[in-house]
């Protein structure tokens, strides 16, 4: 049986820790330049040197995340990530407004989830340059997030949730359930 990632960050936790402190040592502008530079970095070293990058940029940062080549990820000063963790390629994530990811939570290719959304009050402006407005997203434990969903401002994923592929998320989920559709909706309740 072939080892998971979770073990694996086991077997070498102490390596971990020690690069994590060395980069630690790293200027924060150096640290975001560095994690822009390995953003495409394919393979386990790419893994690595992400996590360590994030490790030290993020609000927090649990255990075994794995950030995917091609993930953007825009003000990490305010997102908190859990422990197993994964993000898949082509994702774009903001968290201008903070996110807060719980543990065993992955989210596949090509999902987008903000944290700010554009006001459109002032007409004496294009909506471009009305001023954004901030709210926080919550991601609790045990939550899927399918390829190319959309997750909006101010919602919550309750634990043990499945998002399907292409929702747009714009309220609250329940727990235990899946939901899809534009805009997300319930489908159906799980494992009550």
């Amino acid at each position: 049986m072939a080892e998971s990632g979770r073990d694996k960050f086991r077997k070498f936790n102490r390596i971990i820790n020690f690069l994590s402190a060395f980069f630690s040592l790293l200027p924060r502008f150096i640290l975001r330049f560095l994690f822009t530079f390995f953003r495409n970095m394919n393979g386990k070293s790419g893994l690595l040197i992400r996590y360590l990058l994030l490790r030290n940029l993020a609000k927090s940062c649990g255990d075994n995340v794995s950030i995917q080549p091609n993930v953007f990820l825009f003000n990490i000063h305010l997102i908190k990530f859990g422990n197993n963790v994964s993000i898949h390629p082509m994702c774009y994530i903001d968290g201008a407004g903070e996110i807060e990811i719980g543990n065993d939570v992955s989210i596949a290719h090509s999902s987008s989830i903000l944290s700010t959304n554009h006001t459109w009050n002032d007409v004496t402006v294009p909506i471009k340059y009305n001023k954004e407005t901030f709210s926080k997203v919550t991601i609790e434990n045990d939550v899927w997030i399918g390829c190319g969903c959309r997750i909006l401002a101010g919602v919550t994923l309750h634990q043990r949730s499945v998002i399907a592929a292409g929702a747009v998320v714009t309220t609250n989920v329940e727990s235990h359930s899946v939901y899809g559709g534009i805009p997300a909706k319930l489908i159906k309740k799980i494992n009550e």
